[in-house]
């Protein structure tokens, strides 16, 4: 049975890493439904946050095809439950919008919206939440013009463990030294 996955990979940071990873999913026919990138808290270190939708069987066997990759310090795979997710939307309205009542105003207040950004011409909003919370956004946005939006991936934290541990441990110690 199909289920959503979020796999959490720590790497080093090489060229063409990423390409070696994403063929991995293409060889196993698995389709990478957002990917996020950036470093990770350790110098030296990155972390790609995939999610997928597939077979635990599946995602099992990527993992650790994902992790005996050169420069891949550790790929562990956590269901839906054992992960703090989100992800942020950016949307571009005119700046005209606003002026034909306060229908626009209330719908941000409802959604707990930011203002990032009031030029003449536009305002740029955000929204962190779930992708359904950022979509419902957008579709109320959609009658008053958006101009621009983008949604980033998810981001997550596992809940369940620490990600390598152990090597967090020999790194801070050798540090010390």
């Amino acid at each position: 049975m199909k289920e959503k996955f979020t796999i959490c990979i720590f790497t080093e940071n090489q060229v063409g890493l990423l390409h070696r990873l994403t063929t991995i999913f293409t060889r196993r026919h698995i389709n990478i439904e957002s990917l996020t990138t950036s470093e990770a808290e350790l110098d030296g270190v990155h972390r790609f946050t995939i999610s997928v939708e597939c077979e635990e069987e599946q995602v099992e066997k990527l993992s650790k095809q994902l992790s005996k990759q050169v420069g891949t310090l550790e790929a562990d795979y956590y269901r839906e439950e054992e992960t703090v997710w989100q992800e942020i939307a950016l949307f571009k309205v005119s700046t005209n919008a606003f002026f034909n009542g306060t229908q626009l105003e209330e719908i941000i207040r409802s959604h707990r919206t930011r203002i990032l950004e009031i030029e003449p011409n536009y305002v740029v909003l955000e929204q962190t939440g779930y992708k359904e919370d950022t979509q419902t956004l957008f579709e109320k946005l959609k009658p008053f013009g958006i101009l621009e939006f983008v949604r980033s991936g998810r981001v997550s934290i596992s809940k369940t463990n620490v990600p390598f541990k152990k090597e967090k441990e020999t790194i801070l110690k050798k540090e010390k030294h």
